[in-house]
């Protein structure tokens, strides 16, 4: 599963979040907006008003939301298991 924090620096909801995700076990890869602002802009013009923007394979959230990240890794292990084959 592929999940990207746009963050900021300063942000405590962003460091919130990326402890979240770390504790959980789901693998992130991080992008400082302030270093790509013409993302920064595309996220903006997609309705996303603070940081940290969260992009999973199915689906996106805005600040930091604990519960979404909970549902995020239980989907992952719903999915897993669904996919398992037993010998």
């Amino acid at each position: 599963m592929t999940v990207t924090v746009f963050t900021k620096p300063r942000c405590p909801q962003c460091e919130a979040t990326k402890r979240q995700l770390t504790r959980q076990g789901v693998d992130f890869e991080t992008v400082d907006l302030t270093e790509n602002p013409a993302t920064l802009d595309q996220l903006q013009e997609a309705g996303f008003r603070q940081a940290p923007v969260v992009i999973t394979p199915d689906a996106s959230w805005s600040g930091y939301r604990p519960d979404l990240i909970k549902a995020l890794v239980k989907q992952d292990v719903t999915e897993l298991a669904d996919h398992q084959v037993l010998a």
